[in-house]
Order: structure tokens, then C-alpha cells, then sequence
């Protein structure tokens, strides 16, 4: 069954959709919205009860472009007590043990999450470097910028994936987070220079954010956040009614298109929250043909650019014929994220995600 039937409006029974973007826009703007069935005149969804956004891309509306970062680092946790021999404590990590500083003093990050990590422990202010994120790949240019403005201006320690060993050498730290993509060649260089803990690579983002959490020594404060955010997506999905949505994620590369499979950041964010995946995307990442954009719809569609390559190939195909048969974009509902964000792995980028599905699950843009 197609996932937007068209029926002629004046008779067609109370949709699907209709009902569930009543449901949301009541619990958002805490009126009551009269849903429209069958009558003599012609039925229509109370569409003006929705927040709609004012920008666009390509005709797909923008969310998440304005987030409020003030204050979005909390203060410093608690040091963890447990295991500390002297000044070090043992962590287990993918390379192997490191005794590493029981409350490191000057961090080097070289991934995305260990710096969201940071950023969520509150020990951020102590991070002296971090490796920058491809403009090519992720398509901010710097550091993420979702994180704040302290983090954004942390000097570079080269690229993510090849960073500079001098570089990092350079600013003294005892502390160095990574992850095992770098190879044991690049964690035999960095341990020469300071204690370095790798975090292992295919596991889930909650994983990660553990091990992170417990090398910058707040592994307890790591479990609260985890605890907590997992309670407030559960509340969120229940706020949106997000079973009663299929959302597609699809990314735009320089010259691809490819969904969101469900063990991807995004797809793992969206199932904590509850909300349905098209059947197409339940398995694993598919690869789209421009031609052939079946897979790509959904109930709602999220739509990101790979830099600035993947945005104009975006562009391109969001207005082709292929594109404009979708009932999704017919609905006006397609929605571009940020790709830093949903791309991304750690709890400030997963509860961003929330608030991108608060604002978007169940509206129409402009």
C-alpha cells in the first residue's frame, strides 16, 4: 500500500496523517484541533495549527538551524572514586589497559564523540585540541558547531582520520581519546607522546559513550546521561505519537544517495524515540538510484548534505521529476537536518535529534 494514498477530498475517510498531526499539534500548542472527515464540503487538515518553518532548502524546511548552544555544556561531574591507584586509574579500551590520569588536566580528542563526550561530562573546558572535522565529509569546516562556541574555537589538530602527531605533540597533553580507525601504527605514535585510550569502532554510539565518559574519569556521570536521555525520548516519542510515523533519512553525497540504515547514529536515536522506519529502510544502509527514488520515501522524509558537494547534488535531484513524485514532497513534508548533528555519535547530538523530531515529525512546511 502506498504510504499517501490519493483519494478525492470531499470523500475521503479521516487519514491516517490527519489524525496524527492533530494529536501532535494539540500536545505542542496545547489547543484543541477539530479533525475534518467526510462531509459535504471539502475536508481539509487543519494545517494552520502546525509551527511551520520559515526557510528552506530546495523546498525542504530547515530544522534545527537556529539551536540555542548557551549553556549547553553542563559544570564539570563528579570525578569517579572507583579505581584510582595514585594519580592514574586503569582503563580498558580497544588497544588494550592504559593507566591513564585519574582526572586529566589536557585533552586531545581526534573523533567527534569523544568530543561530544567532553562537551557532556562538562570537562570540555580542558580540551587543548581536537581533530577537525572534513568540510567534505560532515560540511561544517571546523569544529561542531552544535556544541557551542567554546568547543568550536578548540585549535586543530588536523584532520578527522589523519591527525598531525607533531601537532598534538606540540600541546603537552596527558590525556589523548581516539578511536581504533586510526590503526595501531597512529596509537603507537600517540602513546610515545601521552596515556591514549581508543575506543572501539561498529559498536553502538551509547558504547562509545561510556568508554569516553570513563576515560575523562566521569563514567558515572556518563551512566546518568545515558539514564536521562533515554527517559526524555521516551517521553518525546510519546509526545509526538512517533509510532505512527515512518521517517526516511536519506544523505546526499557529491554524487550518491543513500538511506539510513537502523544501526546508523540517526537510526538508533529514532528507535530509542519509537519512530518507524519504512520498510525499505529496516535492514541495513541502501544505495539510491536519482532515477529510482522509491526507497526514499516515507510518512516524513529528513534529508542532509555531505558538504557542500552533496548539496548541490541534492539540489539537483530535489528538483527532478523522480523527486517531485514522491507523496512526500507533494504533502510538503520534507525536512533538511544538519549532518554534523545526524551524522554524528554522542548524547548532545542524539538529544539534538530530539529536538529536531519535536519540531518536524508532524508538520508541513511552508
Amino acid at each position: 500500500m502506498p504510504l499517501h494514498p490519493r483519494v478525492p477530498r470531499s470523500c475521503a475517510p479521516l487519514s491516517f496523517t490527519s489524525r496524527r498531526i492533530g494529536t501532535v499539534a494539540a500536545a505542542f500548542l496545547t489547543a484543541a484541533v477539530a479533525l475534518v472527515g467526510c462531509s459535504d464540503s471539502e475536508a481539509q487538515d487543519d494545517a494552520s495549527t502546525i509551527i511551520r518553518t520559515t526557510t528552506n532548502i530546495a523546498g525542504a524546511g530547515v530544522v534545527g538551524n537556529n539551536r540555542d548552544t548557551v549553556g549547553l555544556c553542563p559544570a564539570l561531574a563528579p570525578l569517579d572514586p572507583t579505581g584510582v591507584e595514585g594519580d592514574t586509574r586503569p582503563v580498558g579500551h580497544a588497544e588494550g589497559i592504559s593507566d591513564i590520569p585519574a582526572d586529566p588536566q589536557r585533552i586531545v580528542v581526534l573523533d567527534a564523540a569523544g568530543l561530544d563526550a567532553s562537551c557532556a561530562v562538562g570537562i570540555w573546558e580542558r580540551v587543548v585540541g581536537s581533530a577537525t572535522l572534513n568540510p567534505d565529509f560532515r560540511g561544517d569546516g571546523d569544529q561542531p558547531l552544535y556544541l557551542g562556541t567554546g568547543l568550536a574555537s578548540v585549535p586543530s589538530v588536523g584532520p578527522v582520520g589523519a591527525p598531525n602527531i607533531d601537532a598534538i605533540a606540540a600541546l603537552d597533553p596527558d590525556l589523548i581519546l581516539g578511536a581504533d580507525s586510526l590503526g595501531s601504527d597512529t596509537y603507537d605514535s600517540l602513546t610515545a607522546i601521552a596515556p591514549t585510550v581508543f575506543t572501539a569502532t561498529g559498536q553502538g554510539w551509547k558504547d562509545t559513550f561510556l568508554q569516553s565518559a570513563a576515560a575523562l574519569g566521569r563514567g558515572q556521570a556518563g551512566f546518568d546521561a545515558l539514564a536521562s536521555f533515554s527517559a526524555d525520548a521516551e517521553q518525546t516519542g510519546r509526545e509526538i505519537d512517533a509510532s505512527q510515523t515512518q521517517a526516511s533519512v536519506i544523505r546526499f553525497d557529491a554524487d550518491s544517495i543513500e538511506v539510513d540504515g537502523p544501526n546508523s547514529f540517526a537510526g538508533q536515536v529514532l528507535a530509542e524515540v519509537g519512530v518507524a522506519r519504512p520498510q525499505s529502510q529496516r535492514d541495513g544502509p541502501v544505495s539510491v538510484d536519482p532515477d529510482n527514488l522509491e526507497p526514499v520515501e516515507g510518512d516524513i522524509v529528513y534529508v542532509r548534505f555531505a558538504g557542500p558537494d552533496g548539496e548541490t547534488f541534492g539540489r539537483e535531484v530535489m528538483d527532478s521529476d523522480a523527486w517531485y513524485a514522491l507523496g512526500s514532497v507533494t504533502d510538503g513534508r520534507i525536512f533538511a537536518v544538519n549532518d554534523t548533528v545526524w551524522s554524528g555519535s554522542g548524547i548532545i547530538a542524539a538529544r539534538a535529534i530530539l529536538d529536531d523530531l519535536s519540531a518536524s515529525l508532524n508538520g508541513y512546511v511552508s
